[in-house]
């Protein structure tokens, strides 16, 4: 539980740093189009997802094997992230109402 708790807080992390992302663009001049908030939306639902998929297949496994599947889920939350800040930085017009 403590290697699930470690990795938690930054699942967590990611979360909230995409609900931040969210309320930022959402409460801007021009808001969102409906497209927009699926994008973001999504994007605050995925880390959640991630870690229940990674929780569900590692939690039987040794205590590194658990660790490294929670990492693996981490490093596709983060390229995740990072493909929503390229999209929303590139073709900000579609994310804006």
């Amino acid at each position: 539980m403590v290697i699930a708790g470690a990795f938690g807080l930054f699942y967590a992390y990611a979360v909230w740093n995409a609900l931040d992302f969210l309320i930022a663009q959402a409460s801007g001049t021009l808001g969102l189009s409906g497209y927009g908030w699926f994008v973001l939306l999504l994007a605050v639902a995925f880390p959640i997802i991630v870690f229940g998929v990674a929780f569900a297949v590692g939690w039987k496994r040794t205590w590194w094997q658990f660790a490294l599947v929670l990492l693996a889920g981490l490093g596709l939350v983060a390229v995740f992230w990072l493909n929503v800040l390229a999209y929303s930085a590139v073709a900000g017009d579609a994310l804006l109402g």
